[in-house]
Formats: structure tokens, C-alpha cells, sequence
């Protein structure tokens, strides 16, 4: 454990570091705290914390920097809560009613607006359908010959598709099939609609069996659906204007690692748990991100998890206002959300 001193130098080590970018030297901690210390007592508590591990020295002749630990310790025992601005968070509220009609633009709104906020890369995983439940199933007038065929799970999505109406049904056709369909599926997972099932609905609906095929192929063409879960980009560009990222070969390392979306999926999978997550440095198992920082949220509603949203950028990053305004969203998301819940 560090005493209250080197506790003190530490934060003002990597609070000003955040900041400035720049080694951090003693004179510049006396100058700007009021730690009741000389520079040359600072000094050496900050070689004590050299020797810990907590602050290491790119050159001889330059200041510290936080390590990996130092910003570990940092974010674990001394970071003091960061209140987001009335402005921030009307920016949020205003961003979500002026460009959000469904949920899937939430989620690519979502990715755009941490971005813009905290400056860094933001990734928003969305489940696969798959892994939803059935809600419903409804038509939709679309023209004499085709309908709007709509398929909503629990957790708010929607699939829709223009179909065309199979000769001799009516809409009212239409809608018997959806009420029936709607019956025996209800709230069972897509990925649990097995063969058996449906074998039942063509038991139950041998009255017709016109009707009984048109209804299969209609849910056919509802179930073929992305079997990847969505994930959304936001803020890449903001690389270029951080001084870790001035050196091109590693700029390009990182943004050809961006580019696959399975090992970020994978990546936001792994570490699904309750509340705010940080991952620092080496702490991300993956190479390609050891030189940053992720601090990421998984949002439920009644349970469910209906999106992973995390923050992506160096280890110098804001991690107070990151934290924070993962924290808002995890409450608003969740009222947006509820919007679309249909």
C-alpha cells in the first residue's frame, strides 16, 4: 500500500499526464499542487515509485509517466467520481430524440455519440437475433400484390420484409396465419423454434394445408437472419489526433485490427459482467490492444442483455469521464431502449 504522500503524487502524476501528454517532472508537481513538499522531497518519493512499478522514465533526462499499474492503482483507489456537464448530458438526450427511430439506430447512434464525447474509438455489440426471443410475428398493408411481413423479439428488434402475397389468400389470410404462428411461439428463443414445433403447427392447421405452407414459407424467410451479432464502430479517426498513435506503422497495425469485427465481438464477450469494466494495458489478453485501454458496460433490460457498449483508446485516456458517462448511458440507454419495446 502507498502512504498518503506517494498517493498524492501519483494522482497528480497521472491526472496531469491525462492532460498534457507530456513526462511529468517534479518541479512541475511542486509548481502546480500544494503538497507541502519540496521538489527535491517529491523527487524522491517519485523514485520510490519508479522502484514499485506504479511510474517509469522514457529517457534519462525526462519526467515520469504513469505504468500499467500506476493507472491500475489509479483507477481502483484514487480516481474521484467525474460529474458529466448539464451540456453533455443534453447533447445525449437531444442526440437520441432527433436521430433515433428504431433500435437499431440506437445502437449506431450510440457508437457516434461516445465517440464524439469521450474522443476515443467506441464499439456497441449488439446480440444476434438468435439469441432473442420470439415476441410476434404481424402484416402489414404494403400494396394490392405484397405485404410487410415484421418480426419483433422481446428485447425490442425488429426484422421486416416486403413479401409478395401468395395467390388466393387474403390479407385476413394473412393475419390468421400470424395469430396462430403467434400462439405457439411466443417467448420461445429463435434458436429453440425447432423442427418439432413446427411439425405441431402443421397438425394443428391440416384443415388447409395452402394456408399451413404459406405460413412455413413466410417463417422461413422470417428466421433468415444475421447470425453474427452486430457490432458498430464509432470514432476511429480520433486515433490520428493522439500523440501514441503519431507513429504510422502502428496507426495501420491498429486499424487493420479494428477491421475484424469477430475478435472485437469476441473480445466484448469475454468480459460480460455487471457494472463498469476496466481493462488496462496488458491486462486485454489480445496483442493488438496492449498499448490501450478499454473500459466497457454491458446494458440488460429485465434480464436481457440488449447491448455491450465500450470505450477504446490509449492508456492516457480520461478514465474519470469515460467511466462516468458509461455510467449515465447504462441509465438512459435503458429508457430508450424501453421506447422500442413493442
Amino acid at each position: 500500500m502507498l502512504d498518503k504522500r506517494k498517493r498524492s503524487i501519483l494522482q497528480a502524476i497521472v491526472d496531469d499526464y491525462i492532460s498534457t501528454a507530456e513526462p511529468i517532472g517534479s518541479r512541475t508537481i511542486a509548481r502546480k499542487h500544494d503538497l507541502g513538499v519540496s521538489p527535491a522531497t517529491i523527487r524522491n518519493e517519485m523514485a520510490d515509485l519508479e522502484l514499485l512499478g506504479y511510474i517509469e522514465q522514457l529517457h534519462t533526462s525526462s519526467g515520469r509517466i504513469p505504468s500499467a499499474k500506476g493507472y491500475r492503482f489509479y483507477v481502483d483507489s484514487l480516481l474521484e467520481p467525474t460529474q458529466m456537464s448539464d451540456k453533455e448530458i443534453a447533447l445525449i438526450k437531444n442526440w437520441y430524440q432527433e436521430k433515433t427511430r428504431h433500435v437499431e439506430e440506437v445502437f449506431q447512434e450510440t457508437a457516434k455519440i461516445l465517440s464524439k464525447i469521450t474522443s476515443n474509438i467506441s464499439l456497441v455489440l449488439v446480440p444476434q437475433v438468435s439469441q432473442c426471443a420470439f415476441k410476434y410475428l404481424k402484416f402489414l398493408p404494403f400494396d394490392d400484390c405484397r405485404t410487410i411481413l415484421v418480426v419483433v423479439t422481446d428485447t425490442g428488434f425488429v426484422e421486416n420484409k416486403v413479401i409478395d402475397i401468395p395467390k388466393g389468400l387474403s390479407f385476413n389470410d394473412l393475419q390468421r396465419i400470424a395469430e396462430h404462428i403467434n400462439r405457439r411461439l411466443s417467448g420461445l428463443s429463435f434458436d429453440n423454434i425447432e423442427a418439432s414445433i413446427l411439425r405441431d403447427i402443421q397438425n394443428d392447421m391440416l384443415v388447409d394445408v395452402d394456408l399451413f405452407e404459406t405460413a412455413m414459407g413466410i417463417l422461413k424467410k422470417a428466421l433468415v437472419v444475421e447470425k453474427n451479432e452486430r457490432l458498430y464502430l464509432g470514432g476511429t479517426t480520433q486515433l490520428l489526433s493522439q500523440p501514441e498513435f503519431k507513429n504510422i506503422d502502428k496507426v495501420k497495425s491498429f486499424l487493420d485490427m479494428l477491421e475484424e469485427e469477430q475478435l472485437l465481438a469476441n473480445i466484448l464477450q469475454n468480459q460480460r459482467n455487471d457494472g463498469v469494466i476496466v481493462t488496462i494495458g496488458d491486462e486485454n489478453k489480445y496483442s493488438g490492444i496492449q498499448d490501450c485501454s478499454m473500459v466497457q458496460a454491458t446494458y440488460r433490460i429485465d434480464g436481457q442483455v440488449v447491448g455491450t457498449v465500450a470505450v477504446l483508446g490509449p492508456t492516457r485516456m480520461d478514465y474519470g469521464k469515460v467511466m462516468s458517462v458509461l455510467e449515465f448511458m447504462h441509465n438512459h440507454l435503458g429508457e430508450v431502449l424501453k421506447k422500442y419495446k413493442v
